[in-house]
C-alpha cells in the first residue's frame, strides 16, 4: 500500500475520509462535503448515532453529488486531549475499515485541523503510520484464495498543507514499522521453518543495513562456557546459536558505554522433560518473541541511522524431550561460574539469558541493560494482554521505560523486587535454583536473571508473555504477532540515548 502526503487531494480517487470533532460544528472539508451531498452526510451521523469519538467511523456509501464511492466520516475526539496515539489508533481504523473494500486510492483530507494542540506536520504522519502498522499482513503459507483476500486498498493520498514536512515526520515512522514487520514476521514463522541456525542467517542479513553480525555457533559456545543455554538446547536436533548485532550510529566516536539489548529466543518451546500440555503448545513457537524485538530495534535504529551505540544480543535454541535432554535435577554450570540446579526444565527463558547477560557484560562494558523475553505464563495470568511486567534495578530507567511504553502503546507495569523473593531461588546442592513455589513466580524468575547482572549496570527485564500475540485484530495489529517492544524499545533509545 503506498502512502503519499500533498496539498490537493488527487484525481481519481475511490473514497474520501474527513474529521469532525465531537459536538463541534462541521467545517473545513467535513463541512465542504456535506454541503455538496445537500446534508447526505450530517443526516447518516445522526441516524448512525455518531458522536465523534476518537477512531469513531460512519461511513456513507454512493453519497450523492460526489463522484466517489464512500465518504467516511471519522471522530477525532476532543483535540485537547489528543496526542499521537490517538492519531494512531485513527489511522489504523481507517485502514482496516477501508483494505478490503475501498478500489485504488482513499483521500484523507486533514486540512484546517491546525491548532495549539495538534501539530499540523505530525497529525497526518502518524495517522499513516498507524495506517501503516494496520496494513500488515503474513499470508506467506496460503495458497488457497490469497488472491481473493487480498486488499483492494492500494494508496492513501494525505491532503495537507505541510506535506514536506509530514513526508519527513513519516520516514522516521516508516522505519520504526520496517522494524515492527520484520519482528512480527519472525514471531509468525513456523517453528519448522524459523529453527536456532535459520533465524541466525536471517539476522546475518541486518547487515545490509550496517549494522555487524557475529555468530556464535554450538563449538564456540561450549569453549566459551555457556553451560545454562546448552543445557537448554541439548535435547533438540538444532544446533543453538548466539547472535550478536552491533549498530554503532555515532561512527565510533562514542565515548560513553554501549547500551545492551538482549532476547530470549526460544524458536520452540515443548518444555523439555516437563513438557507443556497439549492445548496450545502450538503458540509456543512464539518464544523466540525477545530475541525478535531486539533484531526490529537495531533494524529501526539502523533505517533512521539514530545516534547510538546498541548491542543486541540474541540466545537462540529449542527446547525439546528426547533421550539427551535436559533432566530435572541436572546442575549446569553457567558462563559467569555459578551453578543452578534444574529443578524445571520448562524454567528454560532465564537459563538463555543469565549466560548471553553475562556475556555481553564481560564483552561490552555497557552501561544499560533491557532484556526482552516470553519468560513466565504467570505474567499472562496478572496482566493479560494489556501490559507487559517490569521488573528493575534502577528508578530512573524504570521511569523512562513506562513513560516510554505509555507514548507508544507498548505498555509496561512495574513489579516489586526483594530479598524476599530472592531467597526462594535458593539450593540445597548449588548456587541457585532455576525455579521457586507457584506464589510470585514472574518476579522470583526476574530475581533469577538479576543475580547475573553485575555491580554498577542498570538493568530492565521486561516479561512480556502475554503481549507477543494478539488473539483478535486490534488498531494497529490484525490477529497475530504484534511486533511488541520495537516502538517501546526506539522511543526509549530517541529520547534518553542520542
Amino acid at each position: 500500500m503506498k502512502i503519499r502526503f500533498a496539498p490537493k487531494p488527487p484525481s481519481g480517487v475511490d473514497a474520501i475520509a474527513v474529521f469532525v470533532e465531537p459536538g463541534a460544528q462541521w467545517q473545513g472539508p467535513a463541512a465542504e462535503l456535506d454541503n455538496k451531498c445537500q446534508g447526505q452526510l450530517r443526516r447518516a451521523c445522526r441516524v448512525a448515532k455518531f458522536k465523534g469519538s476518537a477512531a469513531e467511523v460512519c461511513e456513507v456509501l454512493a453519497p450523492a453529488g460526489l463522484d466517489v464511492s464512500r465518504v467516511l466520516i471519522v471522530g477525532l475526539g476532543p483535540l485537547k486531549d489528543a496526542n499521537p496515539a490517538v492519531f494512531e489508533n485513527i489511522g489504523g481504523t481507517l485502514c482496516a475499515h477501508t483494505m478490503g473494500s475501498v478500489d485504488g486510492a482513499l483521500v484523507v483530507d486533514t486540512t484546517g485541523l491546525e491548532s495549539a494542540a495538534v501539530d499540523a506536520a505530525d497529525m497526518p504522519a502518524r495517522i499513516a503510520f498507524g495506517a501503516r502498522l494496520r496494513a500488515y499482513r503474513f499470508d506467506r503459507y496460503r495458497t488457497e484464495r490469497r488472491k481473493e483476500s487480498q486488499p483492494t486498498l492500494a494508496e492513501i493520498a494525505f491532503v495537507t498543507p505541510r506535506a514536506r514536512a509530514c513526508e519527513t515526520r513519516f520516514k522516521r515512522l516508516e522505519a520504526v514499522a520496517a522494524g515492527v514487520f520484520l519482528t512480527r514476521d519472525l514471531v509468525a514463522e513456523p517453528p519448522n521453518v524459523l529453527y536456532p541456525k535459520e533465524f541466525a542467517q536471517r539476522l546475518r542479513q541486518l547487515t545490509q543495513h550496517g549494522i555487524k553480525v557475529e555468530v556464535l555457533g554450538e563449538k564456540k559456545l561450549k569453549q566459551l562456557g555457556f553451560g545454562a543455554l546448552l543445557g537448554v538446547s541439548q535435547g533438540s536436533l538444532f544446533e543453538p546459536q548466539v547472535v550478536i548485532c552491533e549498530y554503532d550510529g555515532t561512527g565510533g566516536r562514542g565515548k560513553r558505554a554501549p547500551i545492551v539489548l538482549a532476547g530470549k529466543g526460544v524458536t520452540f518451546d515443548a518444555g523439555g522433560i516437563n513438557i507443556k500440555p497439549t492445548a496450545g503448545l502450538e503458540t509456543l513457537k512464539m518464544d523466540m518473541g525477545g530475541a525478535a524485538s531486539v533484531a526490529g530495534t537495531l533494524m529501526t535504529l539502523a533505517l533512521r541511522k539514530a545516534r547510538c551505540h546498541v548491542i543486541g544480543i540474541c540466545g537462540l535454541v529449542e527446547n525439546m524431550p528426547s533421550g539427551s535432554a535436559q533432566r530435572p535435577g541436572d546442575v549446569v554450570k553457567t558462563l559467569s561460574g555459578k551453578t543452578v540446579e534444574v529443578i524445571n526444565t520448562d524454567a528454560e527463558g532465564r537459563l538463555v539469558l543469565c549466560d548471553i547477560l553475562w556475556y555481553a557484560q564481560e564483552r561490552y562494558k555497557p552501561r544499560v541493560i533491557v532484556d526482552m523475553a516470553t519468560l513466565t505464563g504467570a505474567i499472562v495470568i496478572a496482566l493479560g494482554q494489556e501490559y507487559a511486567g517490569l521488573f528493575c534495578n534502577d528508578g530512573p530507567l524504570a521511569s523512562q521505560l513506562i513513560a516510554a511504553g505509555e507514548r507508544t502503546g507498548d505498555r509496561l507495569w512495574q513489579y516489586p523486587m526483594g530479598e524476599a523473593y530472592d531467597k526462594h531461588l535458593n539450593s540445597l546442592i548449588a548456587d541457585m535454583r532455576n525455579l521457586g513455589p507457584n506464589e510470585g513466580r514472574s518476579i522470583i524468575a526476574a530475581q533469577f536473571i538479576k543475580r547475573f547482572v553485575q555491580p554498577g549496570v542498570a538493568w530492565a527485564h521486561v516479561d512480556f508473555g502475554g503481549m507477543v500475540w494478539a488473539e483478535q485484530d486490534t488498531a494497529l495489529s490484525p490477529q497475530g504477532a504484534t511486533g511488541f517492544g520495537v516502538r517501546l524499545l526506539d522511543e526509549w533509545i530517541s529520547t534518553h540515548h542520542e
